[in-house]
């Protein structure tokens, strides 16, 4: 087996988000080593400031492309992927692929002409999400919010801790009250941590709206990025965390049934 075929993907998020990202790579490549990192000590990224973002993403990159010479680079983080992808891109020499929301697609599929978009406030702010409108809206209407309390409700709910679903319903009801609310058909969702909040998400905005990610369509970008490179596994798939090991307290199972090992500290 050689050290080519061993070499791993790195997913690279600020908590369990970045894991829809890895449930579609691993249902489009079953046999990629992947490492997964989860930046505890960092959580959350959407409250925190542009620099703060930038610098502590391409520094724990750089470290661990350092450590654990992966093939390619995923940022599976839609925060850290609108303010860090560029400047990570110029600091590391492997492929780098970044977490797009999917305003691209929700323009194909909204037949109303009005999108809403959640997000956290870092991510709904940048000038990026206005350039992604610009290129790909196709002329309908893109409504956003900034909704960081969904973060700490998907982190709690894989842990299989209580939270409160009323971020969630203000949420909707805020999109709603927008002009032109009323008429949203579809609702991206611009945070790797929210499809793990799929059915309370559809169960507040109701049957008639569709929820879409990027998941898919990120795990395409990476199959399409290494075709034709050997693969092979030889161990369970690592989870790597900053901050105190007992920040993974709680995701035994959900590591468990997707394969991984213990999470170590990085």
């Amino acid at each position: 087996m050689s050290a080519q075929a061993l070499s791993p993907i790195l997913l690279f998020d600020s908590g369990v988000g970045g894991l829809t990202v890895y449930d579609a790579l691993r249902a489009a490549l079953p046999d990629a080593p992947i490492i997964y990192a989860a930046d505890f000590a960092g959580l959350p990224y959407g409250t925190k400031s542009e620099a703060e973002v930038a610098a502590r993403v391409a520094g724990l990159l750089g470290r661990m492309s350092e450590r654990f010479a992966p093939r390619l680079a995923c940022i599976a983080c839609n925060t850290a992927s609108t303010i860090a992808l560029g400047m990570v891109r110029e600091v590391l020499e492997i492929p780098i692929v970044g977490t797009v929301p999917a305003i691209k697609p929700a323009a194909g599929l909204t037949r109303s002409g009005a999108i809403g978009l959640i997000g956290t406030q870092a991510t709904v702010r940048q000038a990026y999400i206005d350039d992604l409108e610009a290129r790909f809206a196709n002329g309908n209407r893109l409504l956003r919010i900034a909704a960081p309390g969904l973060v700490r409700c998907a982190e709690a709910k894989l842990r299989g801790k209580p939270y409160d679903t009323s971020a969630i319903a203000e949420a909707a009801e805020r999109l709603r009250a927008m002009p032109g609310g009323d008429e949203i058909d579809t609702l991206v969702l611009a945070c790797t941590h929210f499809p793990l909040l799929a059915e309370e998400l559809a169960a507040a905005f109701g049957p008639d709206v569709a929820l879409i990610d990027g998941a898919k369509g990120i795990a395409a970008r990476i199959a399409e990025l290494t075709q034709g490179q050997a693969m092979a596994k030889d161990r369970a798939d690592r989870f790597v965390i900053t901050g105190p090991i007992e920040a993974a307290h709680g995701l035994e199972q959900a590591l468990s049934s997707r394969g991984f090992g213990v999470p170590e500290l990085f």
